[in-house]
């Protein structure tokens, strides 16, 4: 499988962000890849959220996701959209942060709404309530397509194991973490979380990210990575935007569980704690 990865700087308006997409599913058509793969927030990243509601719309409206499916079915190319910002589509009020994987033909195979949102007071007096805008998905989703079973997650789901393990057991061989990460965490965590998370589970793991200064003002860390089951790193496109290839050879897999047979020495974990 030849992967491309588009590391985006997104922007505050869906529609120059749809642009950027649409060019780089015809590039990486023309180099030859199976598959393009986006990073989390890639239609709309504003942490302007007043401004932000007045631009986002839901499934059914936004601009960015017709324009990708158009797209791939144009190029004749898969299309994983690392997450949309979505509004109108739940019960509660609260917007959605969905992937979606797109086949060859433009239509959507699988849906995923992020479940693990950042909630934290720091010591500084700075508070994130994630939780206040977006709404947590409940349901974890592995779709199968030409090059296997892939498995979803988006950004913070990568610090809950649990969550892989579920797609591990559903027969999951690659890993998608999209992700927008800060410059701080990424340089602290972002390589290990993906290398421990490739490890454990003998997969393969895709995780394409945003980059550089964007127009809200915020910075993100970039190192879009591919990383093989053994945990080598395949690709780490550091903190430019643009377009990565990387190769997967899926024969690896199945090599690495072979000497490594964590998946099948696997034992459900007793719920109650002894305490001594």
């Amino acid at each position: 499988m030849r992967a491309a990865l588009f590391q985006m700087t997104s922007g505050i308006d869906p529609a120059a962000n749809a642009a950027a997409i649409v060019e780089m599913v015809k590039r990486a058509k023309g180099e030859g890849a199976d598959m393009l793969f986006t990073p989390e927030m890639a239609g709309c990243l504003d942490r302007d959220r007043k401004r932000a509601a007045d631009t986002l719309r839901s499934e059914a409206e936004d601009v960015v996701l017709a324009a990708v499916r158009d797209a791939a079915a144009r190029e004749g190319l898969w299309v994983h959209i690392g997450s949309l910002p979505l509004k109108g589509e739940r019960a509660d009020g609260r917007w959605a942060n969905r992937s979606f994987l797109i086949d060859d033909s433009g239509a959507i195979r699988a849906r995923y709404d992020k479940i693990h949102l950042f909630d934290v007071d720091l010591a500084t007096g700075e508070s994130w309530r994630e939780s206040s805008v977006y709404g947590p998905g409940e349901q974890v989703v592995a779709a199968d397509t030409p090059w296997g079973r892939m498995g979803f997650s988006i950004c913070y789901d990568m610090r809950f194991p649990d969550l892989y393990r579920a797609l591990t057991n559903a027969g999951a061989t690659i890993l998608l973490a999209p992700a927008a990460f800060t410059v701080p965490t990424g340089q602290a965590h972002w390589h290990v979380l993906l290398r421990a998370r490739a490890i454990e589970a003998g997969c393969y793991v895709i995780a394409t990210a945003q980059v550089g200064t964007h127009a809200d003002g915020r910075t993100t860390y970039g190192h879009s990575v591919v990383i093989d089951p053994w945990g080598d790193v395949l690709l780490d496109m550091g903190d430019a935007a643009g377009l990565g290839l990387a190769e997967l050879d899926l024969t690896r897999i199945g090599d690495v569980r072979g000497r490594v047979p964590a998946l099948a020495n696997r034992r459900m974990i007793p719920k109650d704690v002894t305490i001594s």
